[in-house]
C-alpha cells in the first residue's frame, strides 16, 4: 500500500480548495482521516443537548452541520472513486444549501447522524487504503476544475477539520 504523506500541490486542485488542504497536518493522510473521524465522533458523543442549536439566524443547526459533513464526504468520495478508476467523464458540482430543505436532518437524532458519518468515513478509508501509487495521482474533473485523487483525500480531511473547528467554537 502506498499512501501520500505530502500535501497536494496547487496544480492538483482548484484554488478554492486550498483553504481545506492547508488545514491538514503533514503526515499519512489515512492516519489523519482516521484521527479526524475519531475526534469528530468524540466531540459529537457529548453534544446531543446542543443538536438543534443554531449559533446565529440563518446558520445550520449542529445536526445539519453533521449531515452536511456526511453528504459532502459521500460526494467527494464518489468523485475520488471515479478519478481513481481513471473515469474522464466531467462530474457536476453540487450546491450544499439546496440539499438542506430535503435532508430532514432536524427529524433525526444526533447519534444517528454521527453513526452515518462513521459509516461513510469507514467506506472512504476502505477505498483509499486500497489504492496503488498510480491511482493517487490520477486526475479527474468536477465542478469545472481538475483534481488529483490525493487532493480529494486531503480536501475530505480538511473539510472535516474546518467544520470540527466551527463546531468546537460555535456550537459547544
Amino acid at each position: 500500500m502506498t499512501v501520500p504523506t505530502t500535501r497536494p500541490s496547487p496544480t492538483d486542485h482548484p484554488e478554492y480548495y486550498g483553504r481545506y488542504i492547508s488545514q491538514v497536518p503533514q503526515g499519512n493522510i489515512l492516519d489523519t482521516l482516521q484521527q479526524g473521524h475519531d475526534a469528530t465522533l468524540a466531540l459529537l458523543s457529548g453534544a446531543s443537548a446542543r443538536a438543534d442549536f443554531h449559533y446565529a439566524p440563518g446558520k445550520w443547526s449542529l445536526k445539519e452541520v453533521v449531515g452536511h459533513l456526511t453528504d459532502t464526504e459521500r460526494i467527494f468520495s464518489y468523485r475520488t472513486l471515479r478519478f481513481a478508476r481513471n473515469d474522464k467523464t466531467p462530474l457536476p458540482g453540487f450546491e450544499q444549501d439546496d440539499y438542506m430543505p430535503y435532508a430532514n436532518f432536524a427529524q433525526r437524532e444526533l447519534s444517528d447522524l454521527a453513526r452515518e458519518f462513521d459509516h461513510v468515513r469507514q467506506a472512504t478509508l476502505f477505498l483509499l487504503r486500497n489504492l496503488d501509487a498510480a491511482a493517487w495521482e490520477r486526475r479527474g474533473t468536477a465542478s469545472g476544475g481538475e483534481f488529483t485523487v490525493r487532493a480529494m483525500a486531503y480536501i475530505i480531511a480538511g473539510h472535516e477539520i474546518h467544520h470540527r473547528t466551527i463546531i468546537e467554537a460555535k456550537y459547544l
